[in-house]
């Protein structure tokens, strides 16, 4: 099996906030993302790398609509200008995960996921989305599915002081559509005295209980905005719901590089279950 694109000139400017995309067609058509800044995990077997999901990054991803592969989890809905981000329990799935996902991942340089930020560094995030469709479990409860999300990384320096295999660190933040609500998870110490080099450790990090937006989205348009600066989250919901976090966990964070992830990270390992997530606008700051 082999995967084509066509060619895509090369942006020659390089903008700490992401734009509308250019695939070639009619821009109003389009949602407005600039995908030279984001990658794409698609819940299909990457043919070289049995196992694992096909994994696509610039210069192919502003192609997306005309790839035989990423067309069939990440495709336009011109009628509402959204793109949309399908995924299923496929059985490919990203390491640490027994879930598939159709998401996208921040990447600040384009083609280079080595360049990430820090809280002090600070990140702006904003997306407007809306729950296409989505499947019921057995017991009658809408599949659950995490939209958005910051997650760690070690630099290499923090990777080889613990002795760890690869980059991989929690994400701090999950942000749920669940039974028609925003629900918010994050990551807390389970030993606030542990040390900065105990604290690279994976296994150092519990979740929180999670906290629920008031406000109903069901399947209706709404906005998740995230803000961040050091030792503080902020998310906020349609503008006039907030959820801050600035404790003792927010602080020990900052020992770690993050990024933007954004999509359908599908929650369920159900057979014939899945689910369906709109994008209509995406933007990050630094």
């Amino acid at each position: 099996m082999s995967i084509s694109f066509s060619k895509i000139a090369v942006f020659t400017a390089f903008s700490w906030v992401c734009y509308g995309q250019d695939t070639g067609k009619d821009k109003t058509k389009t949602a407005a993302i600039d995908l030279s800044h984001w990658s794409v995990t698609v819940p299909e077997e990457n043919p070289n790398k049995p196992g694992q999901p096909i994994d696509v990054g610039y210069p192919e991803i502003l192609d997306f609509a005309n790839n035989p592969v990423l067309k069939k989890y990440m495709y336009n809905d011109e009628k509402d200008k959204s793109i949309v981000f399908y995924a299923f329990p496929s059985g490919s799935t990203t390491a640490n995960s027994h879930f598939s996902r159709s998401e996208l991942r921040e990447v600040m340089e384009p083609g280079n996921k080595n360049l990430n930020w820090t809280f002090a560094k600070g990140g702006v995030f904003k997306g407007t989305y809306a729950m296409a469709d989505v499947s019921k479990d057995q017991n009658g409860k809408y599949s659950k599915v995490i939209i958005a999300q910051i997650h760690g990384r070690l630099s290499e320096e923090q990777r080889n002081l613990i002795g760890q295999k690869d980059n991989n660190a929690p994400p701090v933040l999950k942000i749920y559509w669940e039974n028609g609500k925003i629900r918010v998870k994050t990551k807390v110490l389970k030993n606030p005295n542990a040390t900065d080099k105990e604290i690279l450790d994976v296994k150092a990090w519990g979740d929180d209980e999670g906290r629920d937006f008031k406000e109903k989205v069901n399947f209706d348009k709404f906005t998740l905005e995230i803000k961040v600066s050091q030792g503080r989250m902020e998310v906020i919901l349609n503008g006039t719901e907030s959820l801050v976090y600035n404790d003792i966990n927010m602080k020990k964070w900052g020992v770690f590089e993050n990024y933007f992830k954004a999509g359908n990270y599908f929650q369920s390992t159900e057979p014939n279950t899945y689910a369906k997530v709109k994008i209509y606008a995406l933007e990050t700051s630094h």
